[in-house]
């Protein structure tokens, strides 16, 4: 049996009205979609200073300490050029660093946690150092870096306090303090 014509307009009107619902729903996530994908972007998970400025990027860098005044700076070097690039210094106020320079490789990577690059100033765990990274072709990349504990997943990256390295200061502890009483 065929519908009436009202039937019909109110079973059309029905369709529209359950298109346009499932149209205002699914918007927000079609939205969503276009350029510019977060997956598409760089990202670097880590607590340290990343500086993509340069001809060499520094990435996560953190200077690793196991006692007050002295750490080990730990860091990544990413040449994005076509010529070798080398870290030729490690200049901060009131900071000294002593290596030999760091070549890292045309287009290539060099992880500063197997360079030993000691730091040592004034300066204790919690603090942000300004650093400045000098390389052989001219240019200087200027970074705040966070100064962290051995501990964690930074443990063992601190060759600073090695044989031979004199301190009166006392070693950081990893351990958490107990608490005592109460909640």
């Amino acid at each position: 049996m065929p519908l009436s014509r009202e039937a019909s307009q109110m079973l059309l009107r029905r369709k529209i009205a359950l298109a346009v619902c499932a149209t205002a729903i699914t918007a927000p996530v079609l939205s969503s979609c276009g350029f510019n994908y977060a997956t598409d972007q760089p990202y670097d998970p880590a607590a340290g200073t990343n500086n993509r400025d340069a001809r060499v990027d520094v990435l996560a860098a953190v200077v690793v300490a196991g006692q007050d005044d002295r750490g080990t700076l730990v860091a990544g070097l990413a040449n994005n050029d076509d010529e070798p690039i080398s870290l030729t210094s490690v200049v901060g106020e009131g900071l000294t660093a002593e290596f030999d320079p760091i070549e890292v490789p045309a287009s290539g990577y060099v992880n500063l946690a197997d360079e030993e690059v000691h730091v040592e100033g004034s300066f204790a765990a919690g603090d942000v150092l300004k650093l400045s990274l000098d390389l052989d072709n001219g240019e200087s990349v200027a970074l705040e870096v966070p100064v962290v504990t051995n501990c964690d997943e930074f443990a063992g990256f601190d060759t600073s306090t090695g044989e031979g390295a004199e301190s009166e200061d006392p070693a950081y502890s990893c351990e958490y303090a107990e608490h005592e009483g109460g909640h």
